[in-house]
């Protein structure tokens, strides 16, 4: 019988109002999460002195003639903000607790936002923060696959529409590459097409070289992959899908939360801003299992 996972408790709200019942308690957090061995100076690292105002604090190493004065939230997407931090602490809340996102807009009317522009600003900031740049590649049993992301040509002003003669069903689309390995975490990239250079670099990035094995499907771009790496492929076409170990479902499985978040929740996003919803997904998916994804989300922001 397969083993039932254990789910995961996350942080609840009311756990949450009782943590950070006021700005302090939220500044004592950062404080603790940034610094977990004692505030250092965010410039040179040296040791500070703490001023008579609560959590700021004074480098004397930063400058001969004067001196580096800085609160915890220097350095972070939090500074020259004119939102408190608790009002931060909530929005990352809520946007690590929902499984396939939370919109701007919804953010906007919970919070009591003035504008929308400020909800969506300050959700595109926690996003930059999720970005994972230093990754470790992934080993064991990866899964590698490419989605499209974007509405039908059809479907758009006649100006925007691109000719169907000319490319597939993802014609005009975005295209997210993804691998991800089993029971692990997952690497996902808007990348610019689906030719073999481009998808191998991506694999030659996100993957190890001691990996134990790829699966993808057949798509072309992927036939020179078993020169470099392990490598056996499923026909979908033929109406292949699972050979023993040989399977793209996991990676399937993530692309589904990604298509789901953009039609339910965000409805429409520009080609531009992709990679950070992108950053999002693959943070909430490489945290599933932490009981601390808040925490973790500070820390990274």
């Amino acid at each position: 019988m397969r083993k039932k996972i254990k789910a995961i408790q996350q942080l609840t709200i009311p756990q949450f109002e009782a943590q950070f019942p006021n700005e302090d308690a939220c500044c004592a957090y950062l404080v603790a999460n940034r610094w977990p061995e004692g505030v250092r100076c965010p410039r040179c690292g040296a040791d500070v002195t703490a001023l008579k105002e609560q959590f700021r604090w004074q480098c004397y190493e930063c400058a001969d003639q004067t001196s580096y004065r800085f609160s915890p939230t220097v350095g972070t997407i939090f500074e020259n903000t004119n939102k408190p931090l608790r009002d931060w602490f909530r929005v990352i809340h809520m946007m690590v607790t929902s499984k396939k996102g939370v919109s701007a807009l919804q953010i906007k009317r919970v919070m009591g936002f003035g504008s929308y522009e400020t909800a969506w600003s300050m959700c595109h900031r926690i996003r930059g923060g999720m970005a994972d740049e230093d990754f470790q590649k992934l080993m064991g049993i990866v899964e590698v696959d490419e989605t499209f992301v974007g509405g039908k040509a059809k479907n758009r002003h006649k100006n925007d529409r691109f000719d169907r003669t000319k490319g597939t069903g993802g014609s005009g689309k975005a295209v997210v590459a993804g691998a991800v390995r089993r029971k692990g975490n997952v690497v996902a990239r808007v990348v610019h097409n689906v030719r073999a250079a481009t998808l191998t670099q991506f694999i030659r990035e996100s993957v190890s070289t001691k990996v134990s094995l790829i699966c993808t499907d057949k798509w072309v771009g992927y036939k020179h992959l078993r020169n470099e790496f392990p490598h056996i492929a499923v026909d979908h076409a033929a109406g292949e899908y699972v050979v023993g170990a040989v399977h793209t479902n996991t990676i399937e499985g993530f692309w589904s939360l990604i298509k789901r978040g953009m039609v339910g929740t965000y409805h429409k996003v520009s080609a531009k801003y992709l990679p950070l919803y992108v950053a999002e997904f693959q943070f909430r998916y490489n945290n599933r299992l932490n009981a601390d994804i808040f925490g973790e989300a500070v820390r990274a922001c």
